[in-house]
C-alpha cells in the first residue's frame, strides 16, 4: 500500500523523486518510476486520470473530479480547456471560435485571453497558465499523498506541435504550481517510450505514434533502435481533438431542438453545458455500440430533449473532423522520407483514438495494416514522461540505463530579411538540442542598428508565419551596406525553447535573448505574482479541507447523540426532561450548521466541544452505571484517548469491579 502523507504540522521529507505529468486538455495523468517500473498514480477518488477542470464558488475552489461533478450546476464558474488557450493570443480566430461555445466568460487582457469567474462573491480573472498551474498543483498534491514525500521535480509533456510560446507558457504553469520543471517533452515521444521501453534490444523499427486526445492531435514517426528513440518527423494540429467532436454534436442537437421547438437554447449556458455532457457520453457509447440515445429532462424552458443517433449518422456529422487527421499523417511520412510500407507499427494514443471511424481511416490509409493497441491510450504519455523523469534524476536501473531520447523541433525557425522574406536557420524536424549560426549584413549605407525579428513557420513570407520575438543590435560601425558581418545564432535547448544571439564581428557588439514571446508569454513579474497567489490558494484550500473535516465531526457527533436519544426512549435510563435537553442541544447545533456553512474550522470545533460539554455528563453517568448505550458516540472514543477536559477511563461495555467502585471523575461544575 502507498504511504499517506502525515497529517501533522511537520511537512514530509523532501525527496529526489521526479514525476512525469501528462497535462491534458480534458484529463491529466501522473506517473513515477521506482523499483524498476512505472507506477501510474491514482488520485483521491482512486481514478488514474484526473479531469483538467477547475471550479470556483462562494466558499472554495475545486479541482479535478470534484470540479467536474458540479459543472452542470455551476457552468459559468467551472473552467476547462485551459490548455487550448495557453500561449495563444485573444484575437486568434481559433480562440474566438471556441469562446462562442464556452459557458464561462473569456476576456482580453494585454492581448491575452483570461478566464473570468466569480469566487467568494468577487470577480476574478485568470490566465490559462494560472488555470493549468492549478491542475498541475493538484497533480503535485496527488503525487505527494501517494509517495509520502514532497515532490518538487517534474517532466511535463506538451503536444509535439506546440509552438515556442505554448511550450514556454506550459513551463511557466509548472513553475507557478511549485515545480522545478526538468524537461518539456513531446507527448508522442513520451508515448513511444511507453511502447518501446520493453523492446530495447529488439530489431530496429519505424513506429508511427498517432496521438489524438481531447483537445490536440499529434503524429510522430520515430526510429527505435537498441534503446535509442530518435524522432524522425512530427506533425499535427494543436486544436483538433475529441472536444471538437463534442462541439459538433452539441451544434447538431441544438439545431434539432430548434427545429422541434422553435427555441434557440444556444444562449442558455447551463443548457449548453448539459448538452455537451450528454454529447460526450454519446460519443463514448458509439465507440462500442452502433446506436446511442441521449435523453435530457427539462433541457430548456422546461422542455425535455430526446434523440437517437446511429454510428453511421455520427460519422456523417463529424466526418470532416475525422478525415482532418489524415493530412498530418501524410506530412509526417513525407518529412521522414518514408513510405507507408516502411512503418512497422502504428501505435494509438489518446482517448479519441477509440473512435472506430478514426481507426478505420488509418487502417485503410495503410492498406489494411493492423493497429497497435498494446498500451493504455490514457496513460501512455504519463508513463513515458515518468521514464524520462527518472533518467533526468539519475536513475541507473537496468530498465532505463540505455534509453536515449532524441526529439525534434516541430516548426522551422528563422529571421526576417529584406522584403519580408523568411531566412531559415533551423529546419523543422531538426534533432534537438541544436545550435545553428548564419552570417548577415546591413541593408543600407551607414546603418548602425539592425532589427532582428524571429519567426517560426513554413511560409516564404514572414507575414504568414508566427512572430516569436524581436530585438535591436545597436552600435554597429557606420560602414557601407553589406560590409558589417553579423552572426546570428539560434540555440534550442532540450525543452525545445529557443535562445537567439547576434554578434557584429568587427565591434564585437553582442546581444542575446531567450525567446519569451512578448506577444503571448507572461512577464517575470506576472509569474511571480501568480506563484504568490497560488500559495494563497493552497492555504485557502487547506482551510476549506479542514472546515469540511471539522463540520463532519460535528455532524457525526450530532447524529450519534440523536441515535442514542431514540434508543433511550425505550430504555428509560434518562428522564424525559433530560432527553428533551439533549434533543434541544442537538437541534440547535444542526440549525447552527445550516446557517454557518462557511464558518471557520475553529468555529466548527468550538461548537462540537460545546455540544460535547452539554452531553458528556449524561453519558458519563450511564457509563459509570454500566448502562452505556449500544451506539458509541464520539465521547466514548475521547474517553479512551484521554482527551483534555474529559476523564480518562477504560472503555468497557461491562465495567470491571474496580471501575465500578472508583467510577469516573467528573467536575460537578459540568
Amino acid at each position: 500500500m502507498p504511504k499517506k502523507m502525515s497529517s501533522s504540522s511537520t511537512p514530509p521529507p523532501a525527496s529526489r523523486v521526479s514525476i512525469g505529468i501528462d497535462l491534458g486538455t480534458t484529463f491529466s495523468c501522473a506517473g513515477v518510476f521506482r523499483a524498476g517500473k512505472v507506477e501510474i498514480i491514482p488520485n483521491d477518488q482512486g481514478n488514474r486520470t484526473t479531469p483538467s477542470c477547475v471550479a470556483f464558488n462562494e466558499s472554495e475552489r475545486l479541482i479535478g473530479d470534484a470540479a467536474k461533478m458540479q459543472i452542470a450546476q455551476n457552468p459559468t464558474n467551472t473552467i476547462y480547456d485551459a490548455k487550448r488557450l495557453i500561449g495563444r493570443r485573444f484575437d486568434d480566430p481559433v480562440i474566438q471560435n471556441d469562446i462562442k461555445m464556452y459557458p464561462f466568460t473569456v476576456v482580453q487582457e494585454e492581448g491575452k485571453p483570461k478566464f473570468e469567474v466569480t469566487y467568494r462573491n468577487e470577480t476574478r480573472r485568470f490566465f490559462a497558465e494560472e488555470v493549468s498551474s492549478m491542475v498541475l498543483g493538484k497533480m503535485k498534491e496527488i503525487a505527494e499523498t501517494y509517495l509520502g514525500c514532497i515532490v518538487s521535480n517534474a517532466v511535463i509533456t506538451v503536444p509535439a506541435y506546440f509552438n515556442d510560446s505554448q511550450r514556454q507558457a506550459t513551463k511557466d504553469a509548472g513553475t507557478i504550481a511549485g515545480f522545478d520543471v526538468q524537461r518539456i517533452i513531446n507527448e508522442p515521444t513520451a508515448a513511444a517510450i511507453a511502447y518501446g521501453l520493453d523492446k530495447v534490444g529488439d530489431p530496429e523499427k519505424n513506429v508511427l505514434i498517432f496521438d489524438m486526445g481531447g483537445g490536440t492531435f499529434d503524429v510522430s514517426i520515430l526510429n527505435l533502435s537498441d534503446g535509442i528513440f530518435e524522432v524522425m518527423s512530427t506533425s499535427g494540429d494543436t486544436h483538433l481533438g475529441g472536444e471538437d467532436v463534442d462541439t459538433r454534436m452539441v451544434q447538431y442537437f441544438a439545431d434539432e431542438f430548434k427545429k422541434k421547438t422553435k427555441l434557440d437554447l444556444k444562449q442558455n449556458k447551463r443548457s449548453l453545458r448539459r448538452l455537451q455532457t450528454a454529447a460526450e457520453r454519446l460519443k463514448r457509447s458509439l465507440s462500442a455500440n452502433t446506436q446511442a440515445t441521449i435523453e435530457i429532462d427539462s433541457l430548456y424552458n422546461g422542455i425535455d430533449f430526446y434523440a437517437v443517433v446511429s454510428r453511421a449518422k455520427f460519422e456523417e456529422i463529424c466526418g470532416d473532423i475525422f478525415r482532418a487527421t489524415l493530412h498530418p499523417v501524410e506530412k509526417a511520412l513525407s518529412d521522414a522520407k518514408l513510405h507507408k510500407n516502411e512503418i512497422h507499427e502504428i501505435v494509438l494514443v489518446g482517448g479519441s483514438t477509440r473512435i472506430p471511424k478514426i481507426q478505420d481511416l488509418l487502417i485503410k490509409m495503410f492498406n489494411g495494416k493492423s493497429l497497435n493497441k498494446s498500451i493504455n491510450p490514457d496513460e501512455a504519455v504519463a508513463y513515458g514522461a515518468a521514464v524520462q523523469a527518472a533518467i533526468l534524476s539519475g536513475d541507473h536501473s537496468e530498465t532505463v540505463k540505455d534509453v536515449l531520447l532524441l526529439d525534434v523541433t516541430p516548426l522551422s525557425l528563422g529571421i526576417e530579411t529584406v522584403g519580408g522574406m523568411m531566412s531559415i536557420l533551423i529546419d523543422r524536424n531538426s534533432t534537438i538540442p541544436r545550435r545553428e549560426t548564419k552570417t548577415f549584413s546591413t541593408y543600407a549605407d551607414g546603418q548602425s542598428t539592425v532589427l532582428i525579428q524571429i519567426f517560426e513557420g513554413e511560409r516564404v513570407l514572414t507575414q504568414d508565419n508566427n512572430l516569436l520575438g524581436k530585438f535591436e543590435l545597436t552600435g554597429i560601425p557606420a560602414l557601407p551596406r553589406g560590409t558589417p558581418q553579423i552572426e546570428v545564432s539560434f540555440d534550442i535547448d532540450t525543452n525545445g525553447i529557443l535562445s537567439v544571439s547576434a554578434l557584429e564581428t568587427t565591434s564585437r557588439k553582442h546581444k542575446k535573448i531567450v525567446i519569451t514571446n512578448d506577444r503571448g508569454r507572461l512577464t517575470k513579474e506576472q509569474i511571480e505574482k501568480m506563484v504568490s497567489e497560488a500559495e494563497q490558494f493552497r492555504i485557502d484550500d487547506d482551510i476549506a479541507r479542514e472546515r469540511v473535516e471539522k463540520k463532519n465531526l460535528l455532524q457525526e457527533y450530532i447524529m450519534q447523540i440523536k441515535t442514542f436519544i431514540s434508543e433511550e426512549l425505550s430504555q428509560n435510563h434518562l428522564n424525559p426532561t433530560e432527553l428533551d435537553f439533549l434533543e434541544e442541544r442537538t437541534n440547535e447545533a444542526l440549525q447552527w450548521i445550516e446557517e454557518n456553512q462557511t464558518a471557520s474550522p475553529d468555529e466548527f470545533e468550538s461548537r462540537r466541544l460545546a455540544l460535547e460539554a452539554s452531553c458528556t455528563p449524561f453519558l458519563l453517568r450511564l457509563f459509570a452505571a454500566g448502562l452505556f448505550p449500544t451506539t458509541t458516540p464520539i465521547t466514548e472514543r475521547r474517553f479512551a484517548a484521554g482527551a483534555p477536559g474529559v476523564a480518562a477511563v477504560a472503555v468497557n461495555k461491562t465495567p470491571s469491579k474496580e471501575s465500578e467502585e472508583r467510577g469516573p471523575k467528573i467536575d460537578d461544575s459540568d
